[in-house]
């Protein structure tokens, strides 16, 4: 019977759906407060000794900051495939997202207890969030396709990754009221893993009320090892995935916007305080800017796919980046250029913050169009392998961009090491002018009539 002729039944799918979608709301506080707003300046700039005498006091918060979220990405990639094997292989999804989520909420809340000076520790309990956090955001997606039909699959996770928004700018609200971020006022910042860990375990009990555990398909014995799962997964999918020229050019080509990706999301705002000065009223707006602008790019730009197709639309994505990586590194020349044509006096920080907005629209649209590259290339059979392939080298990529950014900017100052996410950008754009995407559906539609 379907869920239209039967109301109860509906009725139990939709709180089930939104149980899933408020996963993405709950867990989104982790990422933006810990990773990407607060907790990354108050570990760069003071549970790490400043450098007194440097010209950037903060390169090796900076480089250790980096390295702690290189390890993580380094782990998840390691157990990924076991995990994946385990999730798909037995009734044990929620189980595995449940202790993703205390690993998660646990680590994070002992971030109290790091003090100025604790480096190791702190590296410590950032890498074994950022990897039960990773971790999490895998067993939460293998719930996707027990959530609705395939036309409805998009919808269902747009749903989540809106609600996510909303999670993020709640969360970073409460956040940024716990003041300067000076040795003075430690005890009150510290307070930024308590106060992420209780918004996420409270945010995310709807979660493990509503969402149901999927069944294991009839045939599918227990008793399996899931090391030799996962290793062979792997393996074959790799094979598999020569067969398709295009995806595999577009996958190298991706590697690099990923790397990049990972080196703006955790530490866009750090280069804003150490470079630019930015203070607390300009993170704020830059936070509300970058949410709102990265709705309306992944929005905007999916429109513009529908007209010019899946690669022109990434490729004038990766444009879009380049363009604001410019502005950001010229950010002083620029603002004087554009008081002097203008008779203004905008400061240094508003234009950087202006700016911003940019990267906002490009983080949603280069994401949102990467994967509907990703998924015309893959044929229906093989989808579910080939976008498993596709998070694991994005892991991979963030592990490796976020390293060699942390090395690179012990060597340069910060506004010159941030030129590797350049250089990347422009690396991926050079790359997917091979990718052919006519030829590439072509090769996914011959594989699948085959089959």
């Amino acid at each position: 019977m379907s869920l239209d002729k039967n109301p109860e039944a509906k009725k139990k799918k939709n709180r089930e759906i939104f149980g899933w979608c408020m996963f993405d709301f709950a867990n989104s506080s982790y990422t933006t407060v810990i990773i990407s707003v607060v907790y990354c300046e108050i570990f760069t700039r003071l549970v790490v000794p400043a450098e007194v005498g440097s010209d950037n006091p903060f390169r090796l918060g900076n480089t250790l900051w980096a390295w702690a979220l290189a390890a993580s990405y380094l782990f998840v990639v390691a157990t990924g495939p076991i995990f994946g094997a385990i999730t798909d292989y037995s009734s044990k999804k929620k189980l595995f997202l449940f202790f993703s989520y205390i690993g998660c909420v646990v680590a994070t809340f002992l971030l109290y207890y790091v003090e100025p000076g604790m480096i190791w520790l702190g590296m410590v309990l950032v890498a074994f969030s950022n990897f039960f956090f990773a971790s999490g955001e895998n067993f939460a997606s293998s719930f996707l396709p027990f959530l609705g039909s395939k036309e409805d699959l998009g919808k269902i996770s747009g749903y989540a990754w809106g609600i996510g928004y909303f999670g993020g700018i709640g969360s970073v609200a409460l956040a940024t009221t716990l003041g300067d971020y000076t040795l003075d006022n430690f005890d009150n910042l510290k307070l930024v893993g308590p106060y992420t860990a209780i918004f996420f375990l409270i945010a995310a009990i709807p979660t493990f009320l509503f969402l149901k555990e999927p069944h294991l398909p009839l045939g599918v014995s227990h008793k399996v090892n899931y090391f030799k799962i996962g290793k062979d997964r792997v393996i074959q999918t790799l094979k598999d995935a020569t067969h398709f020229k295009d995806l595999m050019i577009y996958l190298v080509s991706l590697f690099f916007t990923m790397a990049a990706l990972a080196i703006v999301i955790s530490f866009a705002f750090i280069y804003g305080s150490q470079e630019i000065h930015i203070q607390a009223e300009h993170k704020q707006a830059m936070f509300i800017f970058i949410q709102i602008s990265a709705a309306i790019g992944a929005l905007a730009f999916g429109v513009i796919q529908d007209s010019i197709g899946a690669k022109k639309t990434f490729n004038l994505t990766l444009v879009l980046w380049l363009v604001t990586c410019g502005l950001i590194y010229y950010v002083h020349d620029l603002t004087t250029f554009a008081n002097g044509i203008l008779g203004k006096n905008w400061t240094v920080q508003w234009v950087f913050v202006f700016i911003s907005s940019l990267a906002g629209m490009g983080l949603g649209s280069t994401q949102s169009a990467s994967r509907a590259l990703v998924g015309i290339f893959s044929p229906e059979s093989k989808s579910g392998e080939f976008f498993g392939m596709w998070g694991l080298s994005g892991k991979i990529a963030a592990a490796l961009g976020l390293f060699l950014f942390g090395y690179i900017q012990t060597l340069v100052s910060l506004r010159n090491a941030f030129l590797v996410v350049a250089f990347f950008y422009f690396l991926s754009l050079l790359i997917n002018l091979f990718v052919n995407e006519e030829r590439g559906v072509e090769a996914a539609n011959r594989f699948q009539e085959k089959t």
